[in-house]
């Protein structure tokens, strides 16, 4: 109990406002909405247009026109592209045997060697990818944490807040011939950079810093909230998380508006290299003006940590709450895309902005926990590696303040059965996956990274 109460005494004093703690959120300013909030997401591009990219066997026959004014994506225009099919997920059809687990127990890997550490990955191999805040990526392999990282960028990362920095990784699914990966960050001025680096010619462990190109920006108007996965779905596309821009209670309503990036999961399409992006033309606003074409998802907070099932292609939101919930939100594989997880409408399944409220049309969450079981969600993964068969099939979710893991399994009857399987110390800022799909922890405060096992 005395390191839970050190551990969150650290996150109120020297780090400020936990993600969903009202009171120690930043004032909305008097002012109206900026102008820049509705973002023209293809005014930064190198490229003059951001085209729309044909799903598997079809042709695409609208292109997305970057515009300098702030409104959203141009859709119009007849000339056709085809872009080259994205590998496709194939769900499958095999019974898969779960096992409600009662306790995991987490085992350490490195204690106290890295400086804020705040997700972790792999390459297709061996290897393990820890990002740090401040702008670094570590390489540990072998159970050794490397002495050069393998990238440094902090010379242009902003990392003065809370929830700014370094907050995202994603090595391309064909990075062992391509040698892309691609990050999130946030800029000296606070705002959010999507770009793609390359590996070195000369050293698999070390990335060129000045190979990035820049896919996609976008304004942050509050230093909070600013979401920061990056991730391949099984459909071969990037996925972002972008959260409503900060603040509290949604000031500049972003939640419930699809004519902006904040506050909404992306989906692009960055297969072709030689692009910035492009965008897939299954995208649920393609050939509507009702919201920008990059948009698969919206109606989200925060959302701090998702994951693609790697055997099934569902996906899995964590949302971090604002006053009193917290909220795992669930995307089958068949999806089509264009939910709306219902914030700010909806504080988990529970009204917020007013009560009663009108639900109608929102997607509400598999699981919830309340504040007075912790502050801040943090997204884990299903377990689908082979070490462990007894923890096959659980989802694992934290709490970043109190350090409870909960672990999630579907039932026959469709509802979500949910336990507490370990009560840590830590301050759980991220769970990995390595390419073999076993699964860790970080502790941000403590420079930790530990194992999930039985």
């Amino acid at each position: 109990m005395l390191k839970k109460i050190v551990a969150l005494s650290l996150i109120i004093v020297l780090l400020g406002a936990a993600s969903g703690c009202q009171t120690a959120e930043p004032d909305a300013p008097q002012n109206q909405l900026p102008a820049e909030t509705t973002i023209p997401p293809t005014a930064a591009l190198p490229a003059a247009t951001a085209e729309i990219a044909a799903p598997p066997d079809a042709t695409a026959t609208v292109q997305a026109t970057a515009t300098s004014e702030p409104t959203a994506v141009q859709e119009v225009g007849d000339q056709a592209y085809t872009s080259t099919p994205p590998p496709t997920a194939t769900p499958t059809e095999t019974p898969i045997p779960v096992n409600p687990l009662n306790s995991v127990t987490l085992e350490p890997v490195l204690q106290g060697v890295f400086a804020q550490p705040l997700y972790l990955t792999h390459a297709g191999d061996e290897r393990l990818f820890v990002v740090e805040q401040s702008g670094v990526i570590r390489v540990v392999e072998q159970g050794q944490l490397l002495d050069t990282p393998f990238l440094d960028i902090r010379d242009r990362t902003g990392s003065s807040q809370l929830e700014q920095g370094l907050l995202g990784l994603a090595f391309h699914p064909d990075y062992a011939s391509n040698g892309a990966f691609f990050v999130n960050y946030t800029d000296k001025s606070g705002n959010t950079h999507i770009s793609r680096f390359m590996v070195s010619q000369d050293d698999a462990n070390l990335a060129d810093p000045d190979s990035e190109t820049v896919l996609l920006t976008y304004q942050q108007p509050y230093p909070n909230h600013n979401g920061g996965q990056v991730a391949f779905g099984p459909d071969g596309y990037l996925y972002i998380g972008a959260g409503d821009g900060g603040s509290a209670n949604d000031p500049l309503h972003n939640g419930q508006n699809p004519t902006t990036i904040l506050g909404s999961l992306l989906r692009l399409d960055v297969n072709q290299l030689n692009e910035t992006y492009l965008i897939p033309a299954t995208n649920p606003f393609v050939g509507s003006d009702e919201g920008l074409n990059e948009i698969w998802a919206w109606g989200l907070r925060n959302p701090w940590r998702f994951s693609f099932d790697r055997l099934t292609g569902d996906l899995y939101i964590a949302d971090v709450g604002q006053n009193l919930w917290e909220e795992v939100n669930f995307q089958s594989a068949d999806s089509q895309g264009g939910e709306n997880y219902g914030w700010n409408i909806m504080e988990g399944t529970h009204c917020f902005a007013s009560d009663p409220c009108d639900s109608t049309g929102l997607v509400p969450p598999i699981f919830e926990y309340s504040h007075g079981e912790g502050c801040s969600i943090t997204g884990g993964y299903v377990y689908r590696g082979s070490e462990f068969p007894e923890l096959y099939g659980n989802y694992f979710v934290a709490d970043y303040c109190q350090g409870t893991i909960w672990r999630l399994v579907a039932t026959e009857s469709g509802e979500w059965a949910s336990a507490v399987v370990h009560d840590s110390p830590y301050v759980i800022s991220s769970f990995g996956e390595d390419a073999a799909g076993e699964l860790y922890i970080l502790d941000h405060t403590g420079g930790s990274l530990y194992r999930i096992v039985p």
